[in-house]
């Protein structure tokens, strides 16, 4: 599997809120953005705890809309992403870019920027 088809698949399991998969995908020591209080989380298992926190308090879903291969490992994605708090309210849909670092099929770091 390229590192595109890598990508939509864990979009996918990420909106179906499949943690373990999504863990899978990535290296044991992934470096990830934490959108939601700042900095990054480091390694897997600090992954599962920021989404469990952050499922806790809001339901967000990310819909890739473009992803580019720079072919060294970078993956660029454009994404929707809209999330709600748990009553269903909308607190912000935006268009946000995800930059992904992927080497030997598992992402390495995870960034986010605006648009």
């Amino acid at each position: 599997m390229d590192d595109v088809e890598l990508l939509k698949r864990v979009y996918a399991l990420f909106n179906g809120r499949d943690i373990e998969s999504v863990l899978a995908a990535m290296h044991p020591e992934v470096v990830w953005a934490n959108g939601m209080e700042g900095g990054h989380v480091h390694g897997r298992d600090e992954v599962r705890s920021y989404w469990k926190r952050q499922w806790a308090i809001v339901d967000p879903h990310v819909e890739p809309i473009e992803i580019s291969s720079k072919g060294t490992g970078e993956v660029v994605v454009k994404v929707h992403q809209v999330v709600r708090d748990l009553t269903g309210k909308l607190l912000a849909d935006r268009l946000v870019i995800h930059v992904f670092q992927v080497r030997n099929g598992l992402i390495e770091r995870f960034d986010i920027r605006d648009v």
